[in-house]
């Protein structure tokens, strides 16, 4: 089944992400309207060898399209969702604006699936972070329910837009040559440092990414007595989130079932060396498609065997936002 397919947000970085995964999977599309801010109206992309005009963001923008994949900004996204699911289309949203709606599903396609077919006209693609994080505790705590997830993530600069992508190796040419770091995207320099990820801090002193993670995985897992808590901080790294992970499970679970475990799971690699000392890195995971997971091993200060600790590494533009919107369209065709 072909359809009419929208890009809101097409020149940016995870735009122009939605572009080459929509290439690699073949995804079946009769048109493509190209949408942006009224700064990119009338750029010029080429896609599967045609040329296509970027046309100006209004809420008129969707008459005849089946699936809009949403990646403008949540302003943009409350502003232009509803008009795109008013004209008959199916919203995929990169943003946060509708994530933990009662109303909308929040999904991951390896996780919760059967979500899409509740929606009514809106689905959530979750935070990065924590689809990076969750796709390999899912299959884990389908075997043994997870109590509680301490999660300290170190996230790319992608995370924060394309802009904040230029500005890392800006900042970095500008460093080597005796220059001082200019910054006008990220708050602090990114370059050669890190920092307390640049969302907003909450009363509790908390992050709204580390909100984001404990919320949405709660949510997605339709689990919400699980205990989480997280550390969320931002990495000179350009496009891939790592995450340590620690999970204390309900009953014993030892290294070697977690990896037996992991092998089979979807859109998961297990890379976990220990003779070589080798383990997932950022440019390992840098334009793929699955979450790597390494250093897996028991946590001894839990009794009875009932701690792992994992390290994990994902492409932040890739499973952590467009792939896993696209994964999400290619569902709705299928139903």
């Amino acid at each position: 089944m072909a359809c009419h397919l929208a890009i809101a947000g097409v020149t940016g970085a995870v735009g122009q992400e939605f572009l080459s995964i929509l290439e690699a999977r073949d995804f079946p599309f009769d048109t493509l309207k190209m949408l942006a801010s009224s700064r990119s109206k009338g750029k010029k992309i080429t896609f599967k060898g045609k040329e296509y005009i970027v046309e100006e963001l209004s809420k008129d923008s969707f008459a005849g399209i089946d699936i809009a994949l949403f990646s403008a900004g949540g302003g943009r996204s409350k502003e232009f969702g509803p008009a795109a699911v008013q004209a008959g289309a199916v919203v995929v949203d990169n943003s946060s604006a509708f994530r933990m709606d009662p109303e909308v599903p929040l999904v991951v396609p390896e996780i919760n699936p059967e979500a899409i077919r509740q929606h009514k006209g809106i689905i959530a693609n979750p935070n990065c972070s924590t689809i990076i994080g969750i796709v390999p505790v899912w299959p884990l705590h389908q075997a043994n329910p997870v109590k509680r997830m301490i999660v300290s993530t170190y996230q790319a600069a992608s995370g924060a837009g394309a802009a904040a992508m230029a500005e890392l190796e800006t900042q970095s040419r500008d460093i080597l040559d005796g220059k001082p770091a200019v910054c006008n995207v990220l708050p602090y320099q990114i370059a050669f440092n890190c920092f307390n990820h640049n969302s907003a801090l909450e009363p509790s002193g908390y992050n709204e990414e580390e909100m984001k993670m404990v919320k949405e995985t709660r949510k997605i897992f339709a689990c919400p007595d699980i205990a989480i808590t997280a550390t969320c901080i931002r990495i000179p790294v350009m496009r891939a989130h790592c995450e340590s992970i620690n999970l204390e499970f309900t009953d014993p679970m030892t290294p070697d079932q977690v990896r037996d475990l992991l092998s089979t799971a979807p859109g998961v690699t297990v890379m976990d060396d220990r003779e070589h000392n080798r383990f997932p890195m950022p440019i390992d995971a840098s334009g793929k498609d699955d979450v790597y997971v390494g250093r897996i091993r028991q946590d001894e200060s839990l009794p009875d065997n009932r701690g792992i600790n994992l390290w994990v590494a994902g492409d932040q533009l890739r499973k952590g936002a467009a792939l896993n919107a696209v994964q999400i369209a290619e569902k709705l065709l299928e139903t």
